[in-house]
């Protein structure tokens, strides 16, 4: 409050009667109207007092004394108590704007006079199938997504009558020769393969970027499966003519992971020969025959990932299929993959497939996680950890157990591959479930087809 000539400002004690007169007034000059900060006074109230924080270790320490242990008991009460799902990622808004939110046209790759000779457009998208690979839910719950693959059953082969080369079913993979060298951990995946799957009517090759064939393990395979394996030497250039990517720079994209150029050598080889891609990361459990009547890919895990919801660990196409010329048209459109990243392998899938029923085009089918990647769910009903020992007792999750014949084992012969998610640093512990359900059974089911193809030949 400001003082004048015509008034002065009281002061007054919380004591003081309201009826106390002031002093005379002053026979000095009045001040000025505006008087400097130093004359400035205010009014004083117990309310106004300044407040002040003394800090008291002896009272923190009393907090975390009791808080803490209170809080550590809150929290264990509610772990038993309740099931928390806790996951937290953080996505650009710019980048899920540009990447995600804009669903562009297709590139006309479904047209009639577009669509190659080599697909046949009314067998392969629109024809009857004997099976179904979608359930229509999320499957999380219990052995829901183990059981539904149960549903899925082959049909009994004449394997007497091999078929032509030309004919057969392609099984693809890659190995990056200047990252690791291929040794015995790899060759668990061609184990894996020639113990579950058909040979007489499937071959295996093996691409790589580099001459595989002085490799000791590799050519006692073409040495014993002549007609059922083979190495091949990746010619990205070659298999992306006639698509959008022909002539790229794109085409020499690759990262010390392999997973740029590895997203990209699985969609190239599908064109230019049609067939199965499978992770050499990967361990096959079960013949592949009932699901290759469809052209699809994996379901990345049973969390339904808003923007990672699909995986190409596992998938399936034809040759020159029209799904893969709209994939390699948005490879050409788009920015550029990142390093290190799935921008050419789950974000891709998801961006073709959004694109593909905005136009009301039928889109690939997308198998439930645990047809190939059942590692990845809930602790209650994942497959156990591959790479440590089994807990005391032998029991895994749902109550089930991990003997021979056991809970375990039954899903391992309902489930189609067990991924391994590049850990190839890791082994198997010695008597644990991988070593114990698949790889003595591998062992022991190439040694009886050896004996078996040893009998025709001498018949």
């Amino acid at each position: 409050m400001y003082a004048s000539s015509e008034s002065t400002t009281r002061l007054r004690s919380p004591t003081t009667s309201s009826h106390y007169s002031s002093p005379p007034s002053p026979i000095y000059p009045s001040p000025p109207l505006l008087p400097s900060p130093s004359r400035r006074r205010r009014s004083w109230s117990p309310t106004s007092a300044p407040k002040s924080f003394c800090f008291r270790p002896r009272s923190f320490l009393t907090v975390l004394k009791f808080g803490l242990p209170s809080s550590l008991f809150v929290l264990t009460m509610l772990w038993f108590l309740y099931e928390p799902h806790i996951e937290i990622a953080f996505y650009n808004r710019d980048w899920i704007k540009q990447e995600i939110d804009r669903v562009h046209p297709l590139a006309g790759c479904f047209d009639a006079g577009k669509v190659s000779p080599m697909y046949d457009v009314s067998e392969a998208i629109y024809g009857r199938r004997k099976t179904d690979v979608q359930a229509g839910v999320p499957l999380r719950m219990g052995m829901d997504c183990y059981d539904f693959a149960g549903t899925i059953r082959g049909e009994q082969k004449n394997l007497s009558h091999p078929m032509p080369l030309e004919k057969r079913t392609h099984f693809h993979s890659y190995w990056r020769t200047d990252l690791a060298p291929f040794g015995e951990r790899q060759e668990w995946m061609l184990k894996s393969f020639f113990a579950t799957q058909d040979i007489s009517s499937t071959r295996f090759i093996l691409w790589s970027n580099g001459d595989l064939s002085a490799n000791l393990i590799l050519n006692k395979y073409v040495d014993k499966y002549p007609d059922a394996f083979a190495l091949r030497v990746v010619d990205v250039d070659e298999m992306a003519k006639g698509t959008s990517l022909e002539g790229s720079a794109l085409l020499k994209s690759k990262d010390s992971k392999a997973w740029t150029d590895g997203d990209l050598v699985r969609l190239l080889l599908l064109w230019a020969y049609g067939g199965v891609w499978i992770d050499m990361d990967s361990l096959l459990t079960r013949d592949l025959e009932p699901l290759l009547e469809h052209e699809f890919v994996t379901q990345w895990d049973c969390y339904d990932k808003l923007y990672q919801p699909l995986n190409g660990a596992l998938m399936r196409f034809h040759k020159h299929s029209p799904y893969l010329c709209e994939a390699f048209h948005i490879m050409s459109t788009s920015r550029p993959p990142r390093a290190g990243s799935t921008d050419w392998g789950s974000l891709l899938y998801l961006k073709l497939w959004r694109r593909l029923v905005a136009s009301s085009i039928p889109p690939f089918k997308v198998l439930p996680f645990c047809f190939s990647d059942a590692r990845s769910c809930r602790l209650d009903n994942r497959l156990p950890d591959p790479f440590e020992a089994d807990k005391k007792g032998g029991a895994w999750t749902m109550g089930l157990g991990r003997e021979e014949g056991g809970g375990l084992d039954k899903v391992l012969g309902k489930v189609f591959s067990v991924h391994l998610h590049n850990q190839w640093e890791k082994g198997f512990p010695k008597g644990g479930w991988v070593e114990r359900l698949l790889l003595k059974r591998y062992d022991q089911r190439l040694g009886n087809l050896k004996e078996t193809r040893g009998a025709e030949e001498d018949l």
